[in-house]
């Protein structure tokens, strides 16, 4: 069988769409790399099928690392291998009155370890929209104070 350009439009068209069912955002840079090869095919419509589907590859993965490189950069970067001794120190928002012996909720602007907002414990009274920073993790607490 031969492949024409509207076989590719189709097929680049099907992929962008198929991202609306599978968020993933990954199989709308493949439903480019076809209309890339739709627009070749329609240009130079001689061209093979082991070029198209090399053309193809080549703009996918393209497509994809560009995402990655260029939109997305820092997606990437995660906690691994921070201690949980590295959170002492961090700077966060009260969003739940805590006091000693109650447990109150921290939420931090970068998330730590995963998660923007934990369980918090403190030694004082302190009222929730107050900047804290923690002194310690307790397990998944972190022990706060008022942050100076």
């Amino acid at each position: 069988m031969t492949f024409l350009w509207h076989h590719w439009a189709i097929l680049g068209v099907a992929l962008i769409a198929s991202e609306l069912l599978i968020p993933a955002f990954v199989l709308i840079w493949f439903g480019f790399g076809a209309l890339i090869v739709a627009v070749m095919l329609a240009i130079a419509p001689s061209t093979g099928l082991t070029a198209q589907l090399l053309v193809w590859t080549i703009s996918s993965v393209a497509f994809v690392a560009s995402w990655f490189k260029i939109f997305k950069p820092h997606l990437h970067k995660t906690t691994a291998g921070r201690s949980l001794g590295d959170a002492i120190g961090d700077v966060g928002l009260l969003t739940r009155d805590v006091a000693p012996f109650q447990k109150g909720q921290v939420r931090f602007q970068t998330p730590l370890f995963g998660a923007d907002v934990w369980d918090c414990i403190a030694d004082e009274d302190i009222k929730a929209g107050e900047r804290v920073k923690v002194i310690g993790v307790e397990g998944s607490i972190v022990k706060i104070t008022h942050a100076k």
